[in-house]
């Protein structure tokens, strides 16, 4: 991997070079490789809770709505950006809030380049490192200041996860573009009418293009969108996945149905440093 890296210890960041299987800076601190691949940036001031980020149950739920092919067309989508807004021949990609790894992996095998996922969930960065050791996984916490030097990236991808702009910004360095796919307005609007009794859609897209105006020019959006057949297990999977999983009595509610058509909806916009 050609990106530097740099020490995540508060106070330290000096170059973090890689020495077979361990991360050493100048001043002695070391993050060794785990046996699965990825190494563990997490700080102690990361983390709220003893097991940050998504739990294993929801990463599970998720791989396994993705191995029925459910993430495909959006995958397709981000695939085609990636080629229409890439120009490095070699491109260094950054996926903030990989989760397992689905579309990263996707994007990285089919433009090339070097890809690497950043996600605070141990879980999610295990199981991406195992199913796809060819590119480079990292624990951290993307709300704070990644441990990669300015500039090391031609794309960053926020896939239904964290904003940061300013550190995107940064990350980028006046080159590349930034890839944020964020729900849809009418995203899984039938399940939430189901479970919550009212299916209002929710359209996100003027906050987001707000919050990153001072640091990004917006140069393109799409919508993609599809609805599913989903069955129960599918659905059971897709609550878990969500802001909406570990409730118990939705997930009791859940199981009372055979299938449903879900609608699947996502915002493409595609942004340039300022």
């Amino acid at each position: 991997m050609t990106v530097e890296f740099l020490c995540p210890v508060r106070g330290c960041r000096q170059p973090l070079p890689r020495e077979g299987r361990t991360f050493v800076c100048a001043r002695g601190h070391s993050f060794d490789v785990a046996r699965s691949g990825y190494v563990n940036l997490s700080q102690p001031q990361d983390k709220k809770s003893k097991n940050p980020g998504d739990s294993a149950e929801a990463v599970l739920s998720r791989r396994r709505l993705n191995d029925t092919g459910l993430g495909e067309g959006l995958a397709k989508v981000i695939v085609e950006t990636g080629r229409r807004v890439v120009s490095n021949a070699v491109p260094a990609i950054l996926d903030i809030g990989c989760g397992e790894g689905f579309f990263l992996a996707g994007l990285s095998m089919a433009i090339g380049g070097e890809g690497l996922g950043v996600d605070l969930s141990t879980a999610a960065v295990e199981l991406a490192a195992k199913r796809y050791p060819a590119m480079t996984w990292v624990v951290a916490n993307a709300d704070r200041q990644l441990p990669f030097a300015n500039g090391s990236f031609d794309l960053v991808l926020s896939i239904t996860a964290r904003h940061h702009p300013a550190e995107f910004h940064r990350l980028l360095a006046g080159r590349g573009c930034l890839i944020v796919v964020i729900p849809g307005a009418d995203d899984l609007i039938e399940l939430r009418e189901w479970i919550m009794g009212e299916g209002s859609e929710r359209d996100r897209t003027e906050t987001i293009r707000a919050n990153y105006h001072p640091h990004f020019e917006l140069l393109s959006s799409e919508s993609y969108r599809e609805r599913r057949s989903l069955d129960r297990a599918s659905l059971l999977d897709l609550l878990i996945s969500t802001y909406r999983g570990g409730r118990k009595s939705q997930e009791g509610m859940v199981a009372s149905l055979s299938d449903l058509q879900v609608t699947m909806s996502r915002e493409i916009l595609v942004f340039k440093p300022r």
